[in-house]
Protein backbone atom coordinates (compact mmCIF):
# COMPACT_ATOMS: atom_id res chain seq x y z
CA UNK A 1 0.00 0.00 0.00
CA UNK A 2 1.49 3.05 -0.86
CA UNK A 3 0.44 6.93 -0.38
CA UNK A 4 -0.82 9.65 -2.84
CA UNK A 5 -1.71 13.13 -1.76
CA UNK A 6 -3.28 15.13 -3.94
CA UNK A 7 -3.44 19.00 -3.05
CA UNK A 8 -4.09 22.42 -4.80
CA UNK A 9 -0.94 23.89 -4.10
CA UNK A 10 2.76 22.51 -2.70
CA UNK A 11 2.34 23.97 0.95
CA UNK A 12 -1.23 22.38 1.36
CA UNK A 13 0.78 18.82 1.56
CA UNK A 14 2.86 20.27 4.53
CA UNK A 15 0.24 22.13 6.35
CA UNK A 16 -2.48 18.85 6.47
CA UNK A 17 -0.74 15.98 5.51
CA UNK A 18 2.80 16.05 7.51
CA UNK A 19 1.52 13.07 9.15
CA UNK A 20 1.49 10.85 5.52
CA UNK A 21 4.40 12.32 4.58
CA UNK A 22 6.49 11.51 7.61
CA UNK A 23 4.82 8.48 8.60
CA UNK A 24 6.72 7.06 10.71
CA UNK A 25 5.20 3.29 10.50
CA UNK A 26 8.48 1.54 8.81
CA UNK A 27 11.19 4.00 11.12
CA UNK A 28 14.68 3.07 11.03
CA UNK A 29 17.41 4.81 13.07
CA UNK A 30 15.52 8.27 12.28
CA UNK A 31 14.65 7.36 8.64
CA UNK A 32 11.41 7.34 7.36
CA UNK A 33 9.22 4.04 5.87
CA UNK A 34 10.57 1.98 2.84
CA UNK A 35 7.87 3.70 0.45
CA UNK A 36 7.74 6.84 -1.53
CA UNK A 37 5.08 9.08 -1.34
CA UNK A 38 3.95 11.05 -4.03
CA UNK A 39 2.37 14.14 -3.83
CA UNK A 40 -0.12 15.41 -6.78
CA UNK A 41 0.29 19.12 -7.45
CA UNK A 42 -3.61 19.96 -8.94
CA UNK A 43 -2.96 23.33 -10.03
CA UNK A 44 0.60 22.24 -11.89
CA UNK A 45 -1.02 18.64 -13.20
CA UNK A 46 2.40 17.45 -11.95
CA UNK A 47 4.10 14.75 -9.27
CA UNK A 48 6.84 14.70 -6.48
CA UNK A 49 7.70 11.94 -5.81
CA UNK A 50 9.53 12.24 -1.98
CA UNK A 51 12.01 9.62 -1.30
CA UNK A 52 11.48 6.68 0.77
CA UNK A 53 14.40 5.97 3.79
CA UNK A 54 14.92 10.12 4.01
CA UNK A 55 14.93 11.94 6.89
CA UNK A 56 12.27 14.74 7.71
CA UNK A 57 14.34 17.38 5.95
CA UNK A 58 15.86 15.28 2.73
CA UNK A 59 11.81 14.27 2.18
CA UNK A 60 10.40 17.80 2.21
CA UNK A 61 13.33 19.68 0.49
CA UNK A 62 11.21 18.76 -2.91
CA UNK A 63 8.49 20.61 -1.68
CA UNK A 64 10.27 23.35 -0.51
CA UNK A 65 11.61 23.78 -3.96
CA UNK A 66 7.99 24.08 -5.92
CA UNK A 67 6.29 26.75 -3.23
CA UNK A 68 5.72 29.58 -5.61
CA UNK A 69 3.99 32.72 -5.92
CA UNK A 70 0.34 32.98 -5.36
CA UNK A 71 -2.15 32.35 -8.54
CA UNK A 72 -5.39 33.49 -8.31
CA UNK A 73 -6.11 31.02 -11.05
CA UNK A 74 -4.98 27.82 -9.19
CA UNK A 75 -7.64 24.93 -10.01
CA UNK A 76 -8.27 21.39 -10.41
CA UNK A 77 -7.38 20.04 -13.87
CA UNK A 78 -10.50 17.96 -13.27
CA UNK A 79 -10.96 14.14 -12.81
CA UNK A 80 -10.03 12.99 -15.86
CA UNK A 81 -6.19 14.43 -15.63
CA UNK A 82 -5.99 13.31 -11.32
CA UNK A 83 -7.26 9.71 -12.16
CA UNK A 84 -4.29 9.48 -14.81
CA UNK A 85 -2.15 11.42 -12.52
CA UNK A 86 -3.45 9.30 -9.15
CA UNK A 87 -3.34 6.14 -11.84
CA UNK A 88 0.52 6.74 -12.73
CA UNK A 89 1.54 7.02 -8.94
CA UNK A 90 -0.17 3.99 -7.80
CA UNK A 91 1.73 2.15 -11.02
CA UNK A 92 -0.90 -0.91 -10.27
CA UNK A 93 -0.14 -1.51 -6.97
CA UNK A 94 -2.53 -0.51 -4.07
CA UNK A 95 -3.27 3.23 -2.49
CA UNK A 96 -4.28 5.53 -0.22
CA UNK A 97 -5.05 8.42 -1.66
CA UNK A 98 -5.35 11.94 0.75
CA UNK A 99 -7.08 15.11 -0.48
CA UNK A 100 -8.53 18.02 0.78
CA UNK A 101 -12.17 18.00 2.03
CA UNK A 102 -14.89 18.69 -0.52
CA UNK A 103 -16.18 21.14 1.83
CA UNK A 104 -12.97 23.56 2.34
CA UNK A 105 -14.53 26.65 2.60
CA UNK A 106 -11.80 27.40 0.18
CA UNK A 107 -13.25 26.78 -3.13
CA UNK A 108 -10.20 25.98 -4.70
CA UNK A 109 -9.84 23.48 -2.26
CA UNK A 110 -13.37 21.85 -2.04
CA UNK A 111 -13.10 21.32 -6.07
CA UNK A 112 -9.66 19.58 -5.34
CA UNK A 113 -11.07 16.83 -3.33
CA UNK A 114 -14.51 16.33 -4.63
CA UNK A 115 -12.17 15.62 -7.95
CA UNK A 116 -9.76 13.51 -6.62
CA UNK A 117 -12.64 11.21 -5.01
CA UNK A 118 -14.07 11.28 -8.44
CA UNK A 119 -10.97 10.76 -9.95
CA UNK A 120 -10.97 6.81 -7.62
CA UNK A 121 -13.99 5.68 -8.07
CA UNK A 122 -14.25 2.54 -9.82
CA UNK A 123 -14.71 2.81 -13.65
CA UNK A 124 -18.46 2.42 -14.63
CA UNK A 125 -17.76 0.80 -18.01
CA UNK A 126 -17.12 -3.25 -17.77
CA UNK A 127 -15.13 -3.34 -20.35
CA UNK A 128 -12.29 -0.85 -18.80
CA UNK A 129 -10.77 -3.12 -17.01
CA UNK A 130 -9.87 -3.73 -13.06
CA UNK A 131 -6.72 -1.84 -11.04
CA UNK A 132 -5.89 -1.96 -7.55
CA UNK A 133 -8.43 -0.44 -5.04
CA UNK A 134 -7.80 3.07 -3.78
CA UNK A 135 -8.52 4.56 -0.48
CA UNK A 136 -9.53 7.57 0.15
CA UNK A 137 -9.26 9.97 2.83
CA UNK A 138 -9.89 13.49 2.91
CA UNK A 139 -8.69 16.27 5.73
CA UNK A 140 -10.51 18.41 7.63
CA UNK A 141 -8.24 20.98 8.06
CA UNK A 142 -8.96 24.75 8.51
CA UNK A 143 -13.03 24.68 8.95
CA UNK A 144 -13.98 27.47 10.28
CA UNK A 145 -18.02 27.25 9.35
CA UNK A 146 -18.07 23.57 10.13
CA UNK A 147 -16.94 21.10 13.19
CA UNK A 148 -16.48 17.54 11.66
CA UNK A 149 -16.99 14.42 12.87
CA UNK A 150 -13.75 12.69 11.68
CA UNK A 151 -12.36 9.22 11.11
CA UNK A 152 -8.30 9.05 11.93
CA UNK A 153 -6.82 11.92 14.11
CA UNK A 154 -2.95 12.38 13.56
CA UNK A 155 -1.32 14.30 16.50
CA UNK A 156 1.96 15.96 15.50
CA UNK A 157 4.96 15.39 17.81
CA UNK A 158 7.54 18.07 18.77
CA UNK A 159 9.28 16.86 16.02
CA UNK A 160 7.23 16.85 13.58
CA UNK A 161 5.40 20.28 14.22
CA UNK A 162 8.75 21.85 14.41
CA UNK A 163 9.30 20.58 11.11
CA UNK A 164 6.10 21.98 9.69
CA UNK A 165 6.86 24.77 11.48
CA UNK A 166 10.40 25.38 9.51
CA UNK A 167 8.62 24.51 6.58
CA UNK A 168 6.33 27.22 6.84
CA UNK A 169 8.78 29.79 7.68
CA UNK A 170 11.32 29.14 5.22
CA UNK A 171 9.55 28.07 2.03
CA UNK A 172 6.16 29.61 2.72
CA UNK A 173 7.26 33.32 4.37
CA UNK A 174 5.87 35.16 0.90
CA UNK A 175 2.15 33.45 2.17
CA UNK A 176 2.72 34.81 5.99
CA UNK A 177 1.19 38.46 5.21
CA UNK A 178 -0.76 37.21 2.02
CA UNK A 179 -3.53 39.36 1.59
CA UNK A 180 -5.88 36.69 -0.63
CA UNK A 181 -7.56 34.50 1.83
CA UNK A 182 -7.48 31.34 -0.40
CA UNK A 183 -3.93 31.11 0.14
CA UNK A 184 -2.85 33.36 2.73
CA UNK A 185 -1.37 31.08 6.29
CA UNK A 186 -1.87 31.71 9.60
CA UNK A 187 -2.35 29.77 12.87
CA UNK A 188 -5.52 28.13 12.22
CA UNK A 189 -4.31 26.67 8.66
CA UNK A 190 -1.36 25.04 10.54
CA UNK A 191 -3.11 22.11 12.67
CA UNK A 192 -1.37 19.99 15.35
CA UNK A 193 -3.24 17.65 14.58
CA UNK A 194 -4.10 15.98 11.27
CA UNK A 195 -7.43 14.91 11.30
CA UNK A 196 -9.40 12.81 8.09
CA UNK A 197 -12.70 11.63 7.22
CA UNK A 198 -13.67 8.59 4.54
CA UNK A 199 -16.89 9.88 2.96
CA UNK A 200 -19.00 7.81 0.39
CA UNK A 201 -20.29 9.83 -2.60
CA UNK A 202 -23.67 10.95 -1.43
CA UNK A 203 -22.20 12.41 1.68
CA UNK A 204 -19.47 13.82 -0.34
CA UNK A 205 -21.54 15.90 -3.15
CA UNK A 206 -23.67 16.55 0.12
CA UNK A 207 -20.45 18.48 1.63
CA UNK A 208 -19.30 20.09 -1.41
CA UNK A 209 -23.02 21.26 -2.25
CA UNK A 210 -22.92 22.66 1.19
CA UNK A 211 -20.39 25.65 1.20
CA UNK A 212 -21.31 26.54 -2.47
CA UNK A 213 -23.13 29.86 -3.35
CA UNK A 214 -26.14 30.02 -5.32
CA UNK A 215 -25.07 28.63 -8.65
CA UNK A 216 -25.08 25.26 -10.62
CA UNK A 217 -22.26 23.61 -7.60
CA UNK A 218 -24.83 24.03 -4.99
CA UNK A 219 -27.54 22.72 -6.72
CA UNK A 220 -25.58 19.04 -7.47
CA UNK A 221 -27.67 17.44 -4.99
CA UNK A 222 -31.17 17.91 -4.31
CA UNK A 223 -32.26 20.07 -0.70
CA UNK A 224 -28.92 21.37 -0.87
CA UNK A 225 -29.43 22.95 2.71
CA UNK A 226 -31.81 20.38 4.23
CA UNK A 227 -35.02 22.27 4.72
CA UNK A 228 -36.68 18.85 4.36
CA UNK A 229 -35.05 17.04 7.11
CA UNK A 230 -33.88 19.75 9.13
CA UNK A 231 -35.85 20.92 12.61
CA UNK A 232 -34.56 24.21 12.50
CA UNK A 233 -35.15 24.85 9.03
CA UNK A 234 -38.94 23.63 9.80
CA UNK A 235 -39.38 26.06 12.69
CA UNK A 236 -38.26 28.89 10.68
CA UNK A 237 -40.31 28.11 7.41
CA UNK A 238 -43.17 27.25 9.31
CA UNK A 239 -42.63 30.80 11.33
CA UNK A 240 -42.17 32.73 8.28
CA UNK A 241 -45.25 31.17 6.63
CA UNK A 242 -47.50 32.71 9.72
CA UNK A 243 -45.43 35.36 9.44
CA UNK A 244 -46.52 36.31 6.24
CA UNK A 245 -50.22 34.98 6.74
CA UNK A 246 -50.46 37.30 9.97
CA UNK A 247 -50.19 40.40 7.68
CA UNK A 248 -51.01 38.99 4.56
CA UNK A 249 -54.06 36.51 4.29
CA UNK A 250 -54.71 35.03 1.09
CA UNK A 251 -58.49 36.73 0.28
CA UNK A 252 -55.83 40.52 0.05
CA UNK A 253 -54.17 38.70 -3.19
CA UNK A 254 -50.97 37.15 -4.35
CA UNK A 255 -47.62 37.08 -3.15
CA UNK A 256 -44.31 37.18 -5.03
CA UNK A 257 -41.60 34.32 -3.82
CA UNK A 258 -38.33 35.36 -4.48
CA UNK A 259 -35.65 32.57 -4.69
CA UNK A 260 -37.87 29.99 -3.90
CA UNK A 261 -35.21 27.37 -4.53
CA UNK A 262 -36.89 23.63 -4.63
CA UNK A 263 -40.53 25.12 -2.66
CA UNK A 264 -40.21 24.33 0.90
CA UNK A 265 -41.80 28.03 1.59
CA UNK A 266 -43.69 27.44 -1.51
CA UNK A 267 -45.21 24.48 -0.02
CA UNK A 268 -46.45 26.11 3.25
CA UNK A 269 -47.87 29.56 1.43
CA UNK A 270 -49.88 27.15 -0.78
CA UNK A 271 -51.17 25.22 1.73
CA UNK A 272 -52.27 28.60 3.31
CA UNK A 273 -54.71 29.11 0.18
CA UNK A 274 -52.20 31.92 -1.15
CA UNK A 275 -51.59 32.60 -4.35
CA UNK A 276 -48.09 32.30 -4.95
CA UNK A 277 -45.80 32.88 -8.00
CA UNK A 278 -42.32 31.61 -7.08
CA UNK A 279 -39.26 32.40 -8.89
CA UNK A 280 -36.12 30.65 -9.14
CA UNK A 281 -33.56 31.82 -11.24
CA UNK A 282 -31.31 28.39 -10.87
CA UNK A 283 -32.58 26.23 -13.71
CA UNK A 284 -31.58 22.74 -11.17
CA UNK A 285 -33.71 24.37 -8.81
CA UNK A 286 -36.67 25.48 -10.92
CA UNK A 287 -36.73 22.11 -12.26
CA UNK A 288 -36.91 20.57 -8.80
CA UNK A 289 -39.89 23.15 -8.09
CA UNK A 290 -41.76 22.24 -10.82
CA UNK A 291 -41.66 18.89 -10.25
CA UNK A 292 -42.78 19.71 -6.58
CA UNK A 293 -45.42 22.15 -7.29
CA UNK A 294 -45.88 22.74 -10.59
CA UNK A 295 -49.36 20.99 -10.53
CA UNK A 296 -50.07 22.76 -7.20
CA UNK A 297 -53.81 24.76 -7.13
CA UNK A 298 -52.82 28.30 -6.79
CA UNK A 299 -48.94 28.28 -7.43
CA UNK A 300 -46.98 29.75 -10.50
CA UNK A 301 -43.65 29.30 -11.33
CA UNK A 302 -41.08 31.51 -13.24
CA UNK A 303 -37.26 32.11 -13.94
CA UNK A 304 -37.26 35.45 -13.06
CA UNK A 305 -34.62 37.05 -10.70
CA UNK A 306 -34.48 40.00 -8.44
CA UNK A 307 -33.49 42.56 -11.45
CA UNK A 308 -35.90 41.22 -13.58
CA UNK A 309 -38.88 41.47 -11.18
CA UNK A 310 -38.13 45.18 -10.78
CA UNK A 311 -37.81 45.74 -14.34
CA UNK A 312 -41.59 44.27 -14.90
CA UNK A 313 -44.69 46.39 -15.20
CA UNK A 314 -46.89 43.60 -14.62
CA UNK A 315 -50.12 43.45 -12.02
CA UNK A 316 -49.39 44.27 -8.11
CA UNK A 317 -48.92 41.88 -5.97
CA UNK A 318 -50.38 41.88 -2.19
CA UNK A 319 -46.66 41.06 -0.92
CA UNK A 320 -43.57 39.97 -2.05
CA UNK A 321 -41.31 37.74 -0.05
CA UNK A 322 -37.40 38.08 0.18
CA UNK A 323 -37.00 35.10 2.60
CA UNK A 324 -33.20 34.48 3.37
CA UNK A 325 -31.96 35.34 -0.14
CA UNK A 326 -30.08 39.11 0.04
CA UNK A 327 -26.88 38.05 1.21
CA UNK A 328 -25.25 38.25 -2.52
CA UNK A 329 -24.63 41.44 -3.18
CA UNK A 330 -28.01 42.64 -5.04
CA UNK A 331 -28.99 45.73 -5.64
CA UNK A 332 -31.34 46.75 -3.22
CA UNK A 333 -32.28 49.85 -4.80
CA UNK A 334 -34.16 47.22 -7.05
CA UNK A 335 -36.99 46.77 -4.18
CA UNK A 336 -37.92 50.07 -4.92
CA UNK A 337 -39.49 49.42 -8.31
CA UNK A 338 -40.83 46.07 -7.15
CA UNK A 339 -45.54 46.47 -7.44
CA UNK A 340 -46.22 46.07 -4.15
CA UNK A 341 -46.79 48.02 -0.99
CA UNK A 342 -45.93 45.07 1.41
CA UNK A 343 -41.83 43.47 1.31
CA UNK A 344 -41.33 40.53 3.52
CA UNK A 345 -37.62 40.33 4.34
CA UNK A 346 -35.97 37.34 6.40
CA UNK A 347 -32.36 37.63 7.24
CA UNK A 348 -29.84 36.33 9.72
CA UNK A 349 -29.74 39.02 12.41
CA UNK A 350 -25.61 39.59 11.93
CA UNK A 351 -26.65 40.35 7.97
CA UNK A 352 -29.76 42.59 8.88
CA UNK A 353 -27.50 44.76 10.50
CA UNK A 354 -24.71 45.36 8.16
CA UNK A 355 -26.81 44.62 5.23
CA UNK A 356 -30.31 46.00 4.97
CA UNK A 357 -30.05 48.47 7.98
CA UNK A 358 -27.80 50.88 6.47
CA UNK A 359 -30.02 50.84 3.29
CA UNK A 360 -33.31 51.48 5.01
CA UNK A 361 -31.55 54.16 6.63
CA UNK A 362 -31.24 55.87 3.59
CA UNK A 363 -34.68 55.16 2.27
CA UNK A 364 -37.45 57.25 1.42
CA UNK A 365 -39.44 54.70 0.13
CA UNK A 366 -39.87 52.18 2.48
CA UNK A 367 -40.19 51.96 6.49
CA UNK A 368 -40.46 49.40 8.97
CA UNK A 369 -44.04 47.88 9.54
CA UNK A 370 -42.82 45.36 12.32
CA UNK A 371 -39.43 43.31 13.03
CA UNK A 372 -40.07 40.02 14.49
CA UNK A 373 -37.64 37.24 15.92
CA UNK A 374 -38.59 34.18 13.43
CA UNK A 375 -36.61 31.37 14.86
CA UNK A 376 -33.74 31.42 17.38
CA UNK A 377 -29.92 30.08 16.87
CA UNK A 378 -29.32 26.76 17.21
CA UNK A 379 -26.87 24.49 16.35
CA UNK A 380 -27.50 21.39 14.21
CA UNK A 381 -25.84 18.94 12.57
CA UNK A 382 -25.86 18.20 8.55
CA UNK A 383 -24.79 15.34 5.95
CA UNK A 384 -26.42 12.68 7.75
CA UNK A 385 -24.34 13.91 11.09
CA UNK A 386 -20.85 14.22 9.66
CA UNK A 387 -20.65 17.72 10.44
CA UNK A 388 -22.18 20.29 12.82
CA UNK A 389 -22.91 24.06 12.02
CA UNK A 390 -24.23 27.00 13.92
CA UNK A 391 -27.95 28.10 12.80
CA UNK A 392 -27.94 31.91 13.37
CA UNK A 393 -31.25 32.59 12.99
CA UNK A 394 -33.72 34.54 11.33
CA UNK A 395 -35.04 37.70 11.99
CA UNK A 396 -38.55 39.31 9.65
CA UNK A 397 -38.86 42.61 8.84
CA UNK A 398 -42.07 43.58 7.17
CA UNK A 399 -41.76 46.77 5.38
CA UNK A 400 -44.38 48.93 4.26
CA UNK A 401 -44.35 51.48 1.21
CA UNK A 402 -44.80 55.27 2.14
CA UNK A 403 -47.31 57.44 1.51
CA UNK A 404 -46.61 59.61 -1.83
Amino acid sequence: MIDVVVVLRVEDAVLDFLSVLLDTSGDRDGHLGDNDVHVVIAERAETCVLPAGADAAERLAPLASRVGPIDERAASPGPAVLADLIRRAAAGRPARVWTHSPADNRRSRGRVGRDTALACAPPQDPDAGTSAPFEVWHAVGYSPYLQFVSDLDRPLDRARIAAKLDFVNGACEHLLTAASPEFVVQTPRIPAIERFFAADAEERERLFALLASLDDEAALVADPWEFHDSPYEARRLDATAAWVLRHCPPATGPVVEVGACEGALTSRLAAQGHLVHATEPNAHFRSRLSAALGGAEGVTIGSEDLAELAKESGSRAAGYLLIEMLYYDQDLSLLDALPTDLLFLALEPEALESRVRPWLAGSAVWRVAEEVPLVAPSVETVCGGRAYLSKRGSTGVLLRRAAA
